[in-house]
C-alpha cells in the first residue's frame, strides 16, 4: 500500500488506521484540514477490491469534505472514514463493530466528528455514540436530527434548478428530462421532488426492485444500468458512487447539465474541462450535495430544527449561482476551478483571521 506517495495524500493533517480483531473492524480515518474547525465527515462502509483502493477513496473524500464545508460557509474542516467491508450480518456483532469504531473516533480527541454515509445508518451511529460524543446524524428521539438524506436531496434539487436556469434558460422543471442514477435514500427523495416539480424522470440502479418501485409509484421510466450515458436527457443526476464522469462516458453524454448527489463524480480533474468543451454545465459535487452536512452541523451545534435546516440548505443555490456566474464571466474557467477558488478564498480568510488573533496576543 502506498501512503505518503499518493497525490491525494498531500496536505492531509493526518491519516489514521484502526484494526480491531475482536469485532472485525478495519477502518481508515482521514483528516484533511481543520483550519475552519473540527473535521466532520461521514463513515462509508464498502467492500473494496483491496486496501489501496480504500485508502484512495478516503483521501479523496476527506479533501472533498474540506471544500464542501468551506463552500457551504460552515465552521468545519474536512474528514472522512471508510470501513472495509463486508460488515457482520449478525446485528449484535455489527453493533459491537461500530462500538469499537466509536472508541477509535474518541481517541482522536474531537479533531474528527463522524456521521452516517454510504453503507451505514442512523442505528450504526447510535452504537458509535455509546463510546464518543463526536458523532452526529443521530435519531430525533435522542436529540438528533435523524436521517440527513432528505436535506441532501433538497440541496441537490435546488442546485439542479439553478443549473437548469443558467444552462437551459428555463425557469421551471416542467418537462425537463432528468436521469437519476442511484435510488438510495437521497435518490428516492430527489426523484419525488423532481416529479412534483413536473420533470420527466428516467431512473437506473443495480437494485431492480427500487427501479420497479420508482416506475410504478412515481411514474418514472427506466433504463439499463450500463446504458445510462446513452439516454436522450437534459440533466444527468448521479446519486450512486463516484467516477462516472470519465473519458469513456463524457463523449457519449447527450445532456447539458450534470447535477447530482454522488461524491467524486469526476474520475480525474481534467474531466471538468472535457465536460465544458462538450457544452455540459457541471455542478461541483461537494457544493451541490452539502445539504446533509449543513443539517448535521446544526445538530452538532444544538440549534437544529427542520425549518432552519431547510433555510440553511437553501444557501447551496446561492453558492452555485455564484460559481456559474464566475464561469460565465471567464470562458477559460471550469466550474470545478471556480468552486475550488471559492473554497480557497474562504480558507484563506480563515487563515488571516487566525494570524490576526495570534498577533493580538
Amino acid at each position: 500500500m502506498t501512503v505518503f506517495g499518493k497525490e491525494s495524500h498531500k496536505n492531509h493533517d493526518g491519516v489514521h488506521f484502526f484494526n480491531d480483531e475482536a469485532t472485525g473492524l478495519r477502518a481508515i480515518i482521514a483528516i484533511h484540514d481543520t483550519l475552519l474547525g473540527p473535521a466532520l465527515g461521514g463513515t462509508r462502509l464498502w467492500t473494496y477490491q483491496n486496501e489501496d483502493e480504500a485508502l484512495t477513496d478516503v483521501l479523496r473524500l476527506s479533501r472533498g469534505m474540506t471544500y464542501k464545508a468551506a463552500c457551504a460557509g460552515l465552521s468545519l474542516g474536512g474528514g472522512k472514514t471508510v470501513i472495509l467491508g463486508p460488515a457482520p450480518t449478525d446485528q449484535e456483532k455489527r453493533k459491537q463493530m461500530f462500538s469499537a469504531f466509536g472508541k477509535a473516533v474518541e481517541s482522536l480527541s474531537g479533531s474528527y466528528i463522524t456521521a452516517e454515509d454510504v453503507g451505514t445508518s442512523v442505528d450504526d451511529m447510535v452504537a458509535v455514540k455509546k463510546e464518543t460524543s463526536h458523532v452526529t446524524g443521530l435519531p430525533i428521539e435522542i436529540g438528533g436530527s435523524g436521517d440527513p438524506s432528505p436535506f441532501t436531496a433538497q440541496g441537490v434539487f435546488l442546485g439542479l434548478q439553478v443549473a437548469v436556469k443558467h444552462q437551459l434558460k428555463r425557469k421551471t422543471l416542467d418537462d425537463v428530462k432528468v436521469l437519476v442514477q442511484g435510488i438510495g435514500h437521497v435518490g428516492w427523495s430527489l426523484i419525488q421532488k423532481l416529479r412534483n416539480a413536473g420533470a420527466s424522470v428516467v431512473v437506473t440502479d443495480i437494485n431492480k426492485e427500487m427501479v420497479e418501485k420508482a416506475v410504478s409509484e412515481l411514474g418514472c421510466k427506466a433504463c439499463n444500468a450500463d446504458e445510462w450515458m446513452l439516454q436522450d436527457i437534459d440533466v444527468y443526476a448521479p446519486c450512486a458512487l463516484g467516477g462516472t464522469l470519465n473519458s469513456h462516458t463524457i463523449p457519449l453524454l447527450k445532456c447539458k447539465v450534470v447535477a447530482g448527489a454522488a461524491n467524486n463524480q469526476l474520475a480525474k480533474k481534467e474531466d471538468a474541462l472535457s465536460l465544458k468543451r462538450n457544452g455540459i454545465l457541471y455542478s461541483p459535487d461537494y457544493v451541490i450535495n452539502a445539504g446533509g452536512l449543513i443539517n448535521v452541523d446544526l445538530e452538532r451545534n444544538g440549534s437544529w430544527n427542520e425549518n432552519l435546516a431547510l433555510e440553511k440548505v437553501g444557501k447551496i443555490a446561492e453558492s452555485l449561482d455564484e460559481i456559474f456566474s464566475r464561469v460565465e464571466a471567464d470562458d477559460k474557467l471550469t466550474t470545478r476551478q471556480a468552486s475550488a477558488e471559492l473554497a480557497r478564498e474562504r480558507l484563506r480568510a480563515a487563515a488571516i483571521r487566525q494570524d490576526s488573533n495570534k498577533n493580538d496576543w
